[in-house]
């Protein structure tokens, strides 16, 4: 018997190499507009969040409101740079593959929008790899992580148990959903400090994601 029946992977940083990209042009969006943040201080506050956690976090800091337009001229703005830099996350094209070869299912929950999700995945050649009944989104249940809602919803759908899920994360936020989630959750810690993925709960950690497939024999 299987150790788990279904493997569900972020995307952002997990799949594909979206978030230094990502997260300077949010950190230079919101300077730019009188919020002074770093990439670093990007990376502490909103990876692995919905959108809505950047106008909350503004909101909560600085008593301001996000100007109209702002999610669309952020995804625009990423969007352009997402076409001459975006890549597959490494080891994400074999894992897949092996993935595939030995028949164990998986799917991809992400906060991000669905049309966020599919740009990237065309992008970095991932399309093809995920039919549409396999990506999630936080648009789908109305509540991004580290609410355990999408995680559910994609076990639901697909006719998983939560216990037997394996979920792969990069963000603590992600880690606290799968844990909420009542599902196993490795840590990918190839831009987030161990220490924190493992203080918001980890079942373990990951270095590479050829590690994965240790994980299900």
């Amino acid at each position: 018997m299987p150790r788990y029946d279904l493997v569900i992977l972020d995307n952002d940083g997990v799949l594909v190499d979206s978030e230094p990209i990502a997260n300077r042009v949010l950190a230079e969006y919101l300077t730019e507009l009188g919020y002074p943040t770093t990439v670093e201080d990007s990376y502490r506050d909103y990876l692995g969040s919905a959108a809505h956690r950047i106008h909350d976090v503004i909101a909560e800091r600085h008593g301001a409101r996000l100007p109209d337009g702002f999610d669309e001229l952020f995804h625009a703005r990423v969007f352009a740079a997402f076409t001459t830099r975006l890549t597959p996350v490494a080891g994400a094209v074999e894992l897949l593959e092996e993935l595939r070869r030995r028949g164990v299912p998986y799917c991809l929950a992400s906060s991000a929008h669905h049309a966020w999700i599919r740009t990237a995945l065309d992008l970095t050649g991932l399309r093809a790899d995920f039919p549409e009944e396999r990506i999630f989104s936080a648009q789908d249940v109305g509540a991004g992580k580290p609410a355990p809602d999408l995680f559910l919803h994609a076990a639901r759908t697909l006719g998983a148990s939560p216990a037997r899920c394996l979920v792969i994360e990069d963000s603590p936020n992600g880690v606290l959903a799968a844990r909420a989630a009542a599902m196993p959750v490795y840590g990918y810690a190839a831009l987030t400090p161990a220490d924190r993925l493992t203080t918001a709960g980890a079942t373990g950690l990951l270095d590479s994601l050829d590690e994965v497939l240790d994980l299900l024999a």
